[in-house]
């Protein structure tokens, strides 16, 4: 539900673009965003399956285990998108929506793939870079969807998500995810196909990530603490009118097809420092890549789930 004087307040004195502060009741959702996060130590995990000319099945496992920075730097307010009034009052015929811009930048602690392709790369490597926008729709929403991710990513795509949020006491509810692929018998005991999954379920990498249970880590990051409150914000590519656009070799290779993400913005205690309150956010996101025929005798594709996870706590305000 939009804020009401907000919107009023919007509408009457125009678009503004300012710095980012923390606790801006204007951001609905993004209030507590503002600022410099960065990953806890060691928090960063990444999986991805990726095309390898040299291997046996023609694709390897790469993991990586990363340290990331995140800033949410500038909020433009009061964003019109003009319209018609065709089943509201004349003056509520256009949409208003709060954006706050974000870079990301994540770079590599340690990897490993599966077959062995002398190309994971060492300690401190740039893997990834994206700049992007968060998105509130204050009024005059579709199917309730009133928030939207759009990034940016240098290997060639284009992201709009779209979702909901919602806010609670307590702690994030960190569902249970799986890393293997779709369209090919997950029984990793009995299909040589998925040799590179089954080395990193029996030798979880950096005796950690499992790709079975990727989320598995997010849950074992919140131990020990005592959550206030949590945002969840949940962006989707599935819904409504959100998708991926890539560039021709991205859709002929190894074409990323939707995106699911969800962030946590928590306010925790740790029992170990009794009264000292921060700043916590908590992400899981899968893009599926889409390539080489399913092996179950359904049309299409096999679908390799890319998954990114993360814990961060607010270093700058």
């Amino acid at each position: 539900m939009a804020d009401q004087k907000a919107l009023s307040v919007m509408k009457s004195t125009g678009r503004t673009l300012t710095p980012a502060q923390d606790g801006d009741a204007d951001l609905g959702p993004f209030a507590h965003l503002p600022g410099t996060w960065k990953s806890l130590p060691g928090r960063g995990w990444n999986m991805i399956a990726l095309p390898f000319e040299k291997g046996t099945f023609k694709y390897r496992l790469l993991m990586n285990q990363y340290n990331e920075t995140l800033k949410f730097s500038l909020v433009d307010k009061g964003v019109p998108n003009r319209g018609l009034a065709l089943d509201v009052p004349p003056d509520e015929a256009d949409q208003f929506l709060v954006a706050i811009d974000y870079e990301q930048t994540i770079e590599q602690i340690s990897a490993e793939d599966s077959p062995d392709s002398g190309l994971a790369g060492k300690p401190g490597l740039a893997i990834h870079h994206e700049p992007g926008l968060l998105l509130q729709m204050l009024n005059r929403t579709t199917d309730g969807l009133d928030i939207a991710r759009l990034a940016t990513i240098p290997h060639g795509d284009s992201v709009l998500a779209l979702g909901r949020w919602r806010a609670h006491a307590g702690a994030p509810s960190i569902p249970t995810i799986s890393g293997l692929p779709i369209g090919v018998s997950t029984d990793v005991d009995n299909n040589p196909y998925l040799a590179p999954y089954k080395h990193f379920i029996d030798h979880p990498f950096n005796g950690l990530f499992d790709p079975a249970a990727p989320n598995d880590l997010l849950a074992e990051a919140n131990k020990g603490l005592t959550f206030s409150d949590t945002t969840e914000l949940v962006f989707d590519t599935t819904l409504g009118t959100g998708g991926i656009v890539n560039i021709p070799f991205i859709v002929k290779q190894a074409n990323a097809a939707d995106m699911k993400s969800t962030f946590w913005i928590s306010e925790v205690t740790d029992e170990k420092q009794p009264g000292v309150v921060k700043r916590r956010l908590q992400y899981s996101q899968i893009v599926m890549l889409d390539f080489f025929p399913r092996r179950d005798g359904m049309p299409g594709l096999i679908r390799w789930p890319h998954v990114s996870i993360n814990t961060l706590e607010k270093v700058e305000y």
